[in-house]
């Protein structure tokens, strides 16, 4: 018999969330582990607020909220709660229920400001390693690093020369119809000791190589676990020829203040010998990559060191943190950050690793010992 194409409309209609949502869900994991992440986390958000006045947006419906925009690559506040509106998924996530109303996209932003400038992001991803679920799966014995390039929101056009106090003529005007100004940088040799973005004076002019582009970026490092290729420090800075073997060097102290020594694996950009010296100065066993292209085979890491097998086993497993630097890009919208300031790009970067712990998590947990 066929059925009739009409809507019939209930006086009552009960809908229970946790109901909708399928017990195999992946997200069901996630947030289970989200929630004792935040829990333990309560002490340190309770102090970003104050005691008095009108509440605020819970800072966990927050960090849910955005967790979901990075899980599902939503590219502005407005949209995401567009789909908080209809998706009876992202109510359950977030903690929402299904008549409560949904914020204005302005005040999501405001009350994110809030967590932007409080050092959340990095106890949040501290939080994660430290559950005890996910603590049994690290060892900081093997550890590799690595750099990548995070592009500015600031347009080239921006970089301008950098004026003299006094000097100038004030703004210029802005062209008819809401268009940028045209720009002609041909011929014209700009560098960051003379221009400066005037829209974000973080972002420097970096070229990640000879014959690429160079672009206004900034640089985001990383250190993961090599057993189980978890995250476990990551933190953005300026762009600099040192900026990356600086940066190493202070995520990696606090893994090394140990009798035993472990290892570093590292691609052959950290092939220098003040990087590899301090390493060794620190118990730490550099297992970095041999750069013998530009400089006629006067590496720093001797045949020894490059015959062992543990070498060669650090080489081929440093390479999984490039899977974290393309999700973070590709899904997390890290390619090219809505954001300003180092401090800002830092600590969406920091987030945004922690966020792609949380995606493999569960299948490493389910995983047999």
């Amino acid at each position: 018999m066929r059925g009739t194409d009409e809507r019939t409309g209930a006086l009552f209609s009960y809908v229970d969330l946790e109901v909708r949502v399928p017990a195999g869900h992946p997200l069901r994991a996630i947030r289970s582990l989200v929630n004792e992440v935040l829990a333990a986390m309560a002490g340190d958000l309770s102090a970003l607020y104050s005691g008095l006045g009108r509440p605020s947006i819970a800072p966990e419906k927050l960090l849910r909220a955005m967790l979901l925009q990075a899980f599902h690559s939503i590219r502005s506040e407005r949209q995401l709660m567009e789909r908080l509106e209809f998706d009876l998924l992202f109510r359950w996530f977030v903690g929402l229920g299904i008549v409560d109303a949904v914020w204005d996209h302005s005040t999501f932003s405001k009350n994110r400001d809030r967590l932007l400038a409080g050092d959340v992001a990095a106890r949040f991803l501290s939080a994660v390693l430290a559950e005890r679920r996910v603590k049994r799966l690290l060892s900081s014995d093997h550890i590799s690093v690595d750099g990548t390039l995070i592009q500015a929101w600031a347009s080239t056009k921006s970089f301008r020369p950098i004026e003299e106090p006094g000097e100038g003529s004030g703004p210029d005007e802005p062209p008819p119809g809401g268009r940028n100004a045209e720009a002609d940088f041909r011929g014209e040799k700009r560098s960051n000791a003379t221009h400066a973005s005037t829209t974000d004076p973080d972002a420097k002019l970096y070229r990640k190589g000879p014959g690429i582009e160079a672009k206004l970026a900034f640089l985001g490092h990383a250190l993961m676990e090599n057993r189980s290729g978890v995250i476990v420090d990551a933190c953005l800075t300026k762009v600099g020829g040192h900026a990356e073997r600086v940066a190493a060097l202070a995520m990696i102290e606090p893994h090394a203040d140990r009798p035993r020594p472990i290892t570093l694996g590292a691609d052959r950009g950290y092939d220098a010998a003040n990087f590899v010296n301090e390493l060794r100065s620190m118990n730490v066993r550099p297992r970095v990559a041999q750069n013998l292209t530009r400089r006629l085979g006067s590496s720093v890491i001797d045949g020894r060191t490059a015959r062992h097998p543990g070498y060669a086993a650090s080489q081929r497993v440093r390479k999984r943190i490039e899977e974290g630097f393309g999700w973070m890009k590709a899904v997390a919208g890290l390619h090219r950050p809505k954001l300003r300031g180092v401090d800002r790009v830092g600590w969406a970067f920091t987030f945004a690793a922690a966020a792609y712990n949380l995606v493999r998590l569960p299948k490493l947990l389910a995983a047999p010992a």
